[in-house]
């Protein structure tokens, strides 16, 4: 059961058919050719519907993900460094999304800055191996969270904004 919003978010990702992790060589190639197709598409609808959020890169294995992701409250733009490892039960395993800089600074995080997607996030994903990928997983899961927990620790003053801009 997924509501109309979530519905109208997946619209813009193409689902994945290979079900394949880094342990199985020639299909994580061909695994890893569907999650950049499905996140390019991603990131060209976001733009289009003027909803840009953030940026991924991978190391040469396409095992360690990197980047930024922003907010913008009352037209501030408060970004953070995201960072996830590919798990080696991928895709049966969804990948453990972090922002380092926010570990600590609320209840709805583990270790290391790692997102809470328990409750709401891993149950879909585990009903859609292998469809889902790393796409789906920033348009479910980090979204998401960034909508709930970030305007709620920028009010209650635990992340202030920081101009980078001006930094030199």
């Amino acid at each position: 059961m997924v509501d109309e919003a979530t519905r109208k978010s997946l619209s813009g990702i193409p689902l994945l058919k290979t079900k394949a992790g880094p342990r199985d060589k020639e299909l994580w190639v061909q695994r890893l050719k569907e999650e950049f197709q499905a996140l390019i598409k991603f990131v060209e609808t976001s733009k289009q519907q003027d909803n840009d959020w953030f940026r991924l890169e991978s190391n040469k294995e396409g095992t360690r993900w990197f980047g930024k992701c922003w907010y913008i409250q009352d037209l501030l733009k408060y970004e953070f460094d995201v960072e996830f490892d590919i798990p080696v039960t991928y895709p049966t395993t969804a990948p453990e999304i972090a922002l380092p800089e926010l570990d600590g600074k609320t209840a709805k995080m583990y270790r290391g800055g790692k997102i809470c997607l328990t409750d709401h996030f891993k149950p879909l994903w585990a009903r859609n191996v292998p469809k889902f990928g790393i796409a789906h997983a920033m348009a479910l899961g980090l979204g998401p969270w960034l909508a709930v927990e970030i305007p709620d620790l920028i009010q209650k003053g635990v992340i202030m904004y920081n101009d980078k801009s001006r930094a030199t």
